[in-house]
């Protein structure tokens, strides 16, 4: 099945797998907010630290491929000194840049930073630091921008719920967010689909759709996930600009949870060494 042909039918199967429900049609205790749902769903937890796989696979409108695979490093220091958390990629495929890193370090909102980064060229060897001009930016080239792999504050939005739809036991929340301020964000609005299964400690985000600033649909995120030892972490995730036709797919394979990495593996130093 092709990436379009994927994506229809996973938006097709949303619309037929349960009626609809007019949100006037539950008594209102019944229903949460937006906010609410934000506040029970949008996070999961995903451990102290991970170490795993990261395979991008970029594919432009003709239909070529190119593909990256990474030792990916993470840990979270949970705003600690304005930290949110730290990533460290080591390039193992292709093989003419086997040996590259990439390491991030992202802030808090209050701290009024951005995302430190840092890259390593094993050819020069030569560590470089990279500044975030834009946060609408592309991530390693793919439709993910900084802003999208960034944790946005709850507030920053308004979150309205607009549709939910029943299958079974499971529930399906459309919640539509706006920015409060237009002018400091990407989008005009997203529309996020969240899925609940009999209670809330299952409930995860399992689509994205963004608007532009026109409001014109601009590109979709399905999302897959997997639980290891407790926590919550990306399988699979697809996004495709609806406007250029490029698509990035994103799997993370080989999780291992709070593994104990230590501050020191998320230095300049330890970009020359790979983990």
């Amino acid at each position: 099945m092709s990436l379009r042909s994927s994506i229809r039918f996973f938006v097709f199967m949303l619309a037929v797998m349960g009626v609809a429900m007019p949100l006037s049609a539950a008594p209102v205790a019944d229903i949460p907010t937006g906010k609410q749902i934000f506040e029970r769903c949008n996070y999961k937890y995903p451990g102290a630290d991970q170490r795993s796989t990261l395979t991008i696979t970029l594919r432009e409108k003709d239909g070529s491929l190119r593909k990256n695979v990474y030792h990916r490093l993470w840990k979270d220091y949970k705003g600690v000194d304005g930290v949110v958390d730290k990533m460290v990629l080591y390039t193992e495929f292709p093989p003419d840049a086997e040996g590259a890193a990439f390491m991030r370090w992202a802030y808090t909102e209050s701290s009024d930073k951005n995302a430190d980064q840092w890259i390593y060229l094993p050819v020069l060897k030569k560590i470089r630091r990279v500044a975030i001009r834009d946060p609408g930016d592309s991530f390693l080239g793919s439709d993910l921008t900084y802003a999208d792999i960034s944790r946005r504050d709850i507030n920053a939005d308004t979150h309205k719920l607009t549709q939910v739809l029943k299958k079974g036991d499971k529930e399906f929340f459309a919640v539509e967010s706006k920015p409060v301020n237009q002018k400091g964000w990407l989008y005009s609005k997203t529309i996020s689909w969240f899925e609940k299964g009999q209670d809330w400690s299952g409930c995860v985000k399992r689509q994205v759709d963004y608007y532009d600033k026109k409001g014109l649909p601009l590109k979709q995120q399905l999302i897959k996930w997997q639980q290891v030892g407790g926590a919550w972490v990306w399988s699979e995730v697809l996004v495709k600009n609806l406007q250029t036709g490029h698509s990035s797919l994103f799997r993370i394979t080989d999780v291992k949870i709070n593994v104990g990495l230590h501050d020191d593996a998320f230095t300049e130093r330890a970009l020359t060494l790979d983990q």
